[in-house]
């Protein structure tokens, strides 16, 4: 008697959006070539030369393994985060506040002994995935109501003044993402416009004060427990634009992660000098790190800047034809939420690369060499991944069936 042969397909394995998961393996590629070749500063006067991207690379490993077993949770289960998160998120935000590790002047970091994380990763995630409910339940023929707005306001603006303190760029992308979500949520006009508003409005005060304000005032306000990082927010504001004004003036010595960051871009050739053989890294402080990007570009050349560029953006274009194919709101809108987190932080370290914007300290998501943060962004893209398990099969993928 012959038994039937039970083979198990890789695409059985691997349920959800193809292209997801090949967005994902390309980055987790990407990432270890150029962890290893940015991460050269971290072998000098050591023996262990391939420790720094074989930890990478487990790191990885380990987020990959926690995509495959997120995706594979129904997503009508995500909904628990609305009660546990919010609560587990601000719990952990005012433990870090005052028992919080300090790394580069800021308290931000918990340890656990075998890893260190930021309270703050989870609490953004965890803020997509209220403010995708809240939009989803409050809302009537015409979009989201103006209770809905107002929630959504009331929690973001208690999570995101829990970390701006300490992290003002993780709370700038925080509320940016937020509001994103709102217009794709159809909140009404009339409180998004005055929220705008207000916002420019604040902006443009906050950029004063960072811009002009003697060092000597910001010393004494240094003094204030909130207020402790405003030198280090005004010294990057102001080097952006002295940097943008007059390039030439820049000192090396005082200022070199802008101006390796711009020599690392330039000599690249259009083409790229090849994979390893960066000559920046050496001199570029978090060349694995913040900065990644720029070895990226001098080692694969614009065509590879421009490629892991699409990566992220198709990305987008893929959350948002899947949230097109749900069939209720609460998946539409947190998939749509958690890739404009994810591609909204990819832009922001890019930006800071190529000098469009301040040096935030914001990772390339999923590239930068990290633990916690891939294995949160690897979460993300697991929940992607469920929802796309869940919704609609496009029109293409039922003629398949058919």
């Amino acid at each position: 008697m012959t038994l039937p042969n039970k083979q198990v397909h890789l695409g059985s394995l691997f349920e959800g959006d193809k292209v997801i998961w090949m967005i994902l393996f390309f980055l987790c590629i990407i990432s270890i070539l150029e962890v290893y070749s940015a991460s050269s500063t971290m072998t000098f006067g050591k023996d262990a030369y391939w420790s720094p991207v074989l930890m990478h690379s487990l790191y990885l490993a380990i987020g990959v393994a926690v995509a495959w077993v997120v995706h594979r949770i129904p997503c009508r289960y995500f909904g628990w985060v609305v009660v546990a998160g919010p609560v587990l998120s601000i719990l952990l935000l005012l433990l870090v506040l005052f028992s919080g590790g300090g790394i580069n002047g800021a308290s931000r970091w918990m340890n656990l002994g075998v890893i260190s994380f930021q309270p703050s990763e989870i609490a953004k995630g965890s803020l997509v995935v209220v403010v995708a409910w809240l939009l989803s339940v409050m809302r009537d023929e015409k979009g989201a109501t103006s209770a809905a707005f107002k929630w959504i306001l009331g929690f973001t603006a208690l999570i995101c003044g829990l970390i701006v303190s300490e992290n003002l760029s993780t709370a700038m992308l925080t509320f940016v993402v937020v509001l994103m979500m709102m217009f794709v949520g159809a909140v009404p006009w009339k409180h998004l416009g005055a929220l705008i508003g207000l916002l420019v409005i604040s902006g443009g005060i906050g950029y004063s004060v960072l811009r002009f304000t003697p060092d000597s005032t910001l010393s004494k306000l240094e003094e204030v427990p909130v207020l402790k990082r405003l030198p280090t927010w005004a010294h990057r504001v102001r080097n952006h634009t002295e940097f943008a004004e007059n390039p030439d003036s820049f000192d090396l010595s005082t200022n070199p992660q802008i101006t390796q960051a711009h020599i690392a871009i330039a000599t690249c050739n259009i083409v790229g000098r090849g994979p390893g053989n960066s000559t920046v890294r050496d001199f570029l402080p978090q060349a694995y790190s913040d900065f990644i990007y720029a070895i990226i570009i001098e080692e694969l050349g614009l065509f590879g800047g421009a490629f892991v560029l699409l990566l992220y953006i198709t990305l987008l274009y893929r959350a948002a034809r899947i949230a097109s194919r749900c069939k209720r709101c609460f998946p539409a809108y947190l998939i749509m939420g958690l890739s404009l987190l994810i591609v909204t932080q990819a832009l922001i370290n890019m930006s800071v690369a190529v000098g469009l914007f301040p040096v935030t300290g914001q990772p390339l998501p999923l590239v930068s060499r990290g633990g916690s943060s891939i294995m949160v962004n690897c979460a993300y893209i697991g929940m992607m991944l469920s929802i796309s398990r869940s919704a609609q099969p496009s029109p293409q993928q039922s003629a398949e069936v058919d």
